[in-house]
């Protein structure tokens, strides 16, 4: 029970900073700082690297508990 709700609330943590970064990458893309084609590719990166980050907790978390006790 604590590896899932240690995961569940850092996936929530993860999921918020992706969301951020992608309304910062927005931004830039209104302002013209980044192309159209950079904006997609850093918006896929997040959004990959966020669910796979997620995904892996899980296992870190159960490792670190078995340590633990």
């Amino acid at each position: 029970m604590p590896v899932i709700m240690t995961s569940v609330f850092s996936a929530i943590i993860i999921f918020i900073t992706v969301f951020s970064m992608i309304k910062v990458l927005s931004i830039a893309y209104k302002r013209k700082e980044i192309s159209m084609s950079k904006y997609r590719v850093y918006a896929t990166s997040f959004i990959v690297a966020g669910i796979l980050v997620a995904a892996i907790l899980p296992f870190g978390y159960q490792k670190i508990y078995e340590m633990i006790l």
